[in-house]
């Protein structure tokens, strides 16, 4: 969902409501404490260099039960981070607190944000010598089946 997506949403809502994939809500108190623009600059393995930029949220639930982040609120908090950052019309990245600081994608069903599931990739498929059909296959997967062996090209 990209930034422009998510200020249309608010327009149309009054509460703001972000759960997990799984259905769990995200507890009602939670604030956003981070709007902002994530740039990353990488080479990947394949030798090449690149650059992604995101939007980024960051989710946070304290012990003040009584916070309620309004979707007009939010949307404020967004168009000050387009002005002051300069801040693109970009995809957007949440992060949320679980185990470890997690990185989600984020979609739109309902009347609710979804926090959905991202995987990591070989950006550069061509030079990692992983037959295709294996590429987008997990890992524990690949592991019973006894692929994954000195030699075998995927380690």
């Amino acid at each position: 969902m990209i930034l422009s997506e998510v200020k249309k949403q608010l327009n149309a809502v009054n509460e703001v409501v972000f759960k997990l994939e799984n259905g769990t809500l995200i507890p009602a108190h939670f604030h956003i404490t981070e709007v902002g623009v994530i740039t990353k600059h990488f080479i990947d393995c394949g030798g090449t260099i690149r650059t992604e930029k995101v939007a980024n949220f960051q989710l946070w639930s304290a012990n003040d039960l009584d916070h309620r982040l309004s979707a007009a609120k939010l949307l404020s908090i967004i168009q000050l981070s387009e002005e002051k950052l300069g801040m693109e019309d970009l995809e957007v990245e949440v992060e949320y607190q679980s185990d470890t600081i997690g990185k989600y994608g984020l979609e739109y069903s309902g009347d609710q944000f979804v926090l959905t599931s991202r995987q990591t990739a070989c950006l550069a498929a061509d030079h990692c010598g992983i037959p295709a059909e294996q590429l987008n296959v997990p890992f524990t997967v690949i592991a019973s089946q006894s692929v994954c062996t000195p030699g075998g090209g995927c380690c």
